[in-house]
């Protein structure tokens, strides 16, 4: 009988992913609601040593496969070991981040076991009566939110967004190490990796950063952004954008905030002409501080935040800039 809900722990050289992290989390709260144990998939090359990490965050058990040909992600290999996993344990619930990992790694998976897989999921529940998993979705290009059963197979599988569930660290928690021997043959390495070439981020993900300020339609162009980068540079902040901004080819794809972009967490989100569609605030809301600055006093931005000002952006921000830039230098100053 299928049971336990497993999270399969991403990691990039022998580092855990935070999402992995994030779904220990959730996969804490299914389990406990089903009365069942979260267990962790932990695949690489010389990686115990990041256990402990595992059980600090949730996980009862963990699964752990070591090999040389596990170092680096490649599809067949972590393919082979997770369905190795899934044919011998009969969880009843299987979780992956929606990463490039993930969305490569869980359709494959979802196709050798015979299962369904709901993708890029922003919510997760277990429903009361009939214990399966509810996995919510944007559909319709984030204009629908919909929630997919899988009703007829184990295991229930979802890849989620980075940055949609919270961590929890559980301190004293403890669990079971289970080492798992896959054997591998030159058929399973169908690719080869032959060298590793890796590119500096000039910027920090937006999911990573404490404080954001974010613009949208209202900013009135690209141009416009630039007085939110110089805002961001006094704050030590990232920019980050609506869908509306983003589809204008005023920012990149990578920095955009809502339910077709990132989920984001920050200690301070600065919603700067933003109107505040439910796909965008289904991105940010659950930010520590909100401030919002939009010329309608019905935008429903307002809503969620914590402080509204409305006004227009293009004095405002500059404004804040400079009182923030005299602040800093007269700090500067006295030390």
């Amino acid at each position: 009988m299928a049971k336990d809900v497993y999270v399969f722990i991403e990691q990039r050289d022998n580092k855990i992913q935070k999402v992995g992290i994030e779904l220990l989390g959730k996969a804490r709260e299914l389990a406990d609601q089903l009365e069942e144990q979260v267990v962790a998939m932990f695949l690489g090359s010389e990686i115990e040593y990041e256990v402990e990490t595992l059980y600090k965050y949730g996980a009862d058990k963990v699964i752990l496969v070591e090999d040389p040909i596990l170092k680096e992600y490649t599809t067949e290999p972590y393919a082979k070991a997770v369905y190795e996993i899934i044919k011998k344990y009969d969880p009843e619930i299987v979780l992956y981040g929606a990463s490039s990992i993930g969305r490569d790694l869980a359709p494959r998976l979802a196709a050798r076991v015979h299962t369904g897989l709901t993708a890029d999921c922003t919510k997760l529940e277990i429903d009361e009566e009939t214990r399966l998993l509810l996995m919510t979705r944007p559909a319709f290009g984030g204009n629908l939110m919909a929630t997919i059963l899988c009703e007829n197979f184990t295991p229930q599988m979802a890849t989620v967004r980075p940055g949609v569930m919270q961590s929890k660290k559980l301190e004293g928690h403890t669990g079971e190490l289970i080492r798992e021997k896959i054997e591998f043959t030159e058929k399973d390495m169908t690719v080869k990796i032959l060298d590793i070439e890796k590119t500096e981020q000039k910027r920090k993900d937006i999911t990573e950063a404490d404080i954001l300020v974010s613009g949208g339609r209202g900013v009135g162009g690209s141009q416009g952004f630039e007085k939110l980068e110089d805002l961001a540079k006094e704050l030590k902040a990232e920019v980050s954008a609506s869908r509306a901004a983003v589809d204008s080819g005023w920012m990149p794809k990578d920095r955009q905030v809502g339910q077709t972009g990132k989920t984001v967490r920050p200690n301070l989100y600065l919603a700067l002409g933003i109107s505040g569609a439910i796909q965008h605030l289904a991105g940010m809301e659950d930010s520590d501080l909100i401030i919002a600055v939009n010329k309608s006093e019905d935008a429903p931005i307002y809503d969620v935040a914590d402080l509204g000002v409305v006004g227009d952006l293009n004095q405002i921000v500059p404004r804040l800039t400079e009182i923030i830039r005299r602040e800093r230098q007269a700090k500067e100053d006295i030390e």
